[in-house]
């Protein structure tokens, strides 16, 4: 079968790898010059496979509004919000009162989590790509004995799903981390003994090169503009490269895998997609003193950012902003990040010479990402990840090749099915 799939970000990479060792002829759209050069480009560089939870949490509800009006809080509104804004925090709000949905979702998402470091492993054994990657955990810090106190919940939740964790007292968090030397508060910390790290952009270059080595065709610099449909499948996808001459591509199956700029190609064959841009600042810089600074990721609850070693550099990311596309980068953004490391990592880097980035995740109102089939016979969806899109890509990926070639799905897909929204 040939099979376009629509994003070259890391989840549209990774799903045409899975296609294309299944033995699918496989063509990647691009809008960028490079794979990766979108989401994927500056996230936290966490694969935090025990940490997925979905976004519409009803015990974050009440703590959202404080964290509006406090400077360094993890929750910004730009103001006034726009009606897509709006309707997006309604619908969360929704999601998270519906009864029982949150625990519904977040198992999914574990599930769905498990998966997809068994598949990265494999992958990263079949291509031995460079990335900075590793699997030496995740710490998520406790700054109050309250933050201890409610860890204990994942803990037992973790341990029945067979993830391994820990909770941690200081010293076994500076045991753990030795660069940790800072003056921020520190109760403990809930170690997720199994997740990883790498560079996201990094990883979807290196795997779309090893992709056309294996006779993938990823075409970059090209605008997917709609899909040309009956009422039972899909025949083409139109296209415009930076020529702005119009093509239309024909192929056997799509897969839409365009992130915050899926929804555009379903809405005219009557499926909406509530996928709505949440905004992310990241700071990376080459370390000064590699010693002090992190050795895996870092989760700081004091400041909510997340600290990650990349090799010899670190990468640093926070903030949780409702602003549609506005990639404007605020300086009061960035002093909170660097506010974050030094007071962990000190003197690990010069913060000041550090590169800033912001960029989009694509968040559904509910948390967990959008994967199956879509409104047409040999259409499927495998976008709407939010925040962890590098976490769960390898696993998703693997489960959409399944859908196409009517295998059963490895894992239960009725939190992630692409129709809920209007059901």
């Amino acid at each position: 079968m040939h099979i376009v799939v629509v994003g070259g970000g890391v989840v549209g990479m990774t799903t045409a790898y899975e296609l294309n060792r299944r033995g699918h002829k496989v063509t990647v759209l691009e809008r960028h010059s490079i794979a990766g050069n979108e989401t994927s480009k500056g996230n936290a560089a966490q694969r935090s496979y025990g940490v997925v939870y979905p976004w519409a949490d009803p015990a974050m509800v009440f703590k959202a509004l404080p964290w509006l009006f406090k400077q360094d809080g993890p929750l910004k509104l730009r103001v006034p919000p726009s009606v897509e804004t709006l309707r997006f925090m309604f619908a969360t709000l929704r999601y998270a009162w519906s009864p029982g949905l949150f625990g519904l979702n977040r198992r999914a998402m574990l599930r769905l989590g498990i998966h997809s470091r068994e598949r990265f492993l494999t992958l990263e054994k079949e291509l031995g790509l460079a990335f900075d990657g590793a699997h030496q955990g995740l710490l998520h810090l406790a700054s109050t004995p309250e933050a201890l106190e409610g860890y204990r919940a994942t803990h037992d939740l973790l341990n029945e799903l067979g993830i391994p964790s820990r909770l941690l007292t200081p010293e076994q968090v500076r045991e753990a981390e030795p660069g940790m030397v800072g003056n921020g508060p520190l109760y403990g910390a809930l170690s997720y003994d199994t997740d990883g790290t790498g560079d996201c952009h990094q990883f979807s270059r290196e795997l779309a090169k090893a992709c056309e080595e294996h006779g993938v065709v990823v075409r970059y610099n090209v605008d997917a503009e709609k899909l040309i449909a009956d009422e039972h499948k899909v025949s083409a996808i139109t296209v415009r490269p930076v020529d702005g001459v119009m093509e239309a591509l024909e192929a056997d199956a799509f897969v839409i895998s365009a992130g915050c700029w899926s929804s555009h190609l379903l809405r005219p064959l009557g499926l909406e997609l509530p996928i709505y841009p949440v905004k992310g600042y990241s700071l990376t810089v080459a370390m000064k003193n590699s010693e002090r600074g992190p050795a895996s990721t870092i989760h700081d609850d004091n400041y909510k950012v997340v600290s990650t070693r990349l090799g010899n550099r670190l990468r640093a990311t926070g903030f949780v902003e409702l602003a549609d596309f506005n990639r404007d980068i605020p300086e009061v953004r960035l002093a909170t990040i660097r506010k974050s490391v030094e007071s962990r990592f000190p003197g690990c880097a010069n913060l000041d010479e550090a590169e800033a980035w912001t960029g989009f995740r694509p968040m559904t109102p509910d948390g967990p990402a959008i994967i199956g089939r879509g409104p047409r016979d040999n259409l499927y969806l495998n976008t709407g990840h939010g925040t962890f899109g590098w976490t769960l890509s390898a696993g998703s990926a693997d489960v959409i090749a399944r859908v196409i070639e009517g295998e059963e799905p490895i894992i239960c897909l009725d939190a992630f099915r692409p129709g809920r929204f209007q059901e």
